[in-house]
């Protein structure tokens, strides 16, 4: 883990970028171009290893976006990927090998679990599904081929925090690589690498980039395990636009700002639909009943901007009320300066069967919020109206 010299709030700034005086821009150019003239082959070969050789390997525009986001993550150093699902994808391809098993928690997006379940059987690697908090599960499941030891924090939707420390002591006592998808904390509220984690990854679709406007993924990591994986990303082409990348670098540069916004709405909004007779269940990390609550706030500096709500009624009702809100755009995904509403079971959860959603305790009866910078009275005035549609009431529980 790299030493921070600075505050997250500057990091996402100015990380990445040349801090000595000098002429030049002062917002890092887009190198729009696949590839890079040399002067004669000798240099051909050597440019190969560098970002000035062909995209696909590497890009000056890029390089910046991967050492602003390793810096704020506290890593030796990142890759970005052209989508969540392919830094996730290729970070664990580049691992594993057939005969390999994996250990992943039951709670992680739905889209990974299918990959785990659908596709990794087919390259002859088995992945073994544990209770998110029961760590003794965890080490029960342990093989002597086990390679790698999967999990995420906060969930979706249910946003169960997982204990970091467990899970890098048991994965050291083991010899086991340690991976976690913290796209709902960021780097803002929580830093894993400060617990013993091997690779972080991020959809940076979501807050990195923070508008809704592009497609990106991120693992920051362990400077031997990102090699690896850039050795696998150049072959199989998951590579970021540099277009993008630059669209990404403006967002890193409010990441903190919005997150501590969203942090604050997020709990006011949690407190407001805990007290609401026609709601049945909050999640919210730092919500007064939250199971986890004092590990949350232990270990993380902000809930984060998603909560996940049940209505007192049925799948119908649940439907129609994300159709009621106007200020909460009906739409998958996350992290942006809008907020959103969707149901789970429709969208991020859709890929995966009934079964392993009942067990994760993903319900028809679900709504997902992605609370964006919107004034928070506006926001709740808005769920307020569309509650007032829901017919049940039952006590409210906070989990």
């Amino acid at each position: 883990m790299k030493r921070h010299k600075r505050h997250p709030e500057t990091e996402a700034v100015r990380g990445g970028t040349d801090l000595a005086k000098k002429n030049g821009p002062l917002v890092t150019p887009i190198y729009q171009t696949s590839t890079f003239e040399v002067t004669d082959n000798d240099q051909q070969v050597r440019a190969t290893s560098t970002d000035m050789f062909y995209t696909r390997y590497g890009n000056p525009t890029n390089s910046v976006a991967e050492s602003a986001i390793a810096e704020l993550e506290g890593a030796d150093a990142a890759l970005l990927f052209s989508s969540g699902m392919n830094a996730i994808t290729t970070g664990i391809l580049a691992l594993v090998k057939s005969g390999d098993h994996i250990v992943a928690q039951e709670d992680i997006y739905g889209g990974v679990t299918k990959f785990l379940t659908s596709w990794l059987p087919k390259l002859g690697v088995e992945t073994t599904f544990v209770e998110t908090a029961n760590y003794d599960q965890h080490a029960r499941a342990i093989r002597p081929n086990t390679k790698l030891l999967y999990v995420e924090s906060p969930t979706n939707p249910t946003l169960k925090i997982v204990d970091l420390r467990k899970v890098s002591a048991l994965a050291k006592q083991h010899g086991l690589i340690t991976a976690i998808d913290s796209t709902f904390a960021t780097p803002i509220n929580q830093r894993p690498f400060e617990f013993g984690i091997d690779l972080v990854m991020h959809s940076g679709t979501k807050y990195f980039a923070g508008h809704s406007d592009l497609i990106c993924g991120v693992v920051a990591g362990r400077k031997d395990l990102i090699e690896t994986i850039h050795s696998t990303r150049t072959t199989l082409g998951g590579n970021m636009d540099p277009h993008a990348a630059w669209l990404l670098l403006r967002g890193i540069k409010t990441l903190a700002v919005r997150v501590q916004r969203q942090n604050e709405s997020a709990l006011r909004i949690a407190e407001y639909l805990a007290q609401n007779r026609k709601v049945k269940r909050v999640y919210y990390p730092f919500a007064e009943g939250h199971p986890q609550r004092a590990l949350a706030m232990e270990t993380m500096q902000g809930g984060g901007g998603v909560l996940t709500f049940e209505i007192d009624g049925s799948h119908e009702d649940a439907r129609q009320l994300s159709e009621s809100l106007n200020l909460f755009t009906l739409a998958p995904s996350l992290g942006g300066v809008d907020s959103l509403v969707s149901i789970p079971v429709l969208t991020s959860h859709a890929m995966i069967s009934a079964e392993h959603r009942r067990k994760m305790g993903v319900t028809d009866q679900m709504i997902r919020l992605s609370v964006g910078i919107e004034n928070v009275d506006d926001l709740i005035a808005d769920l307020e109206q569309a509650l007032a549609g829901v017919r049940s009431q039952e006590h409210v529980q906070v989990g």
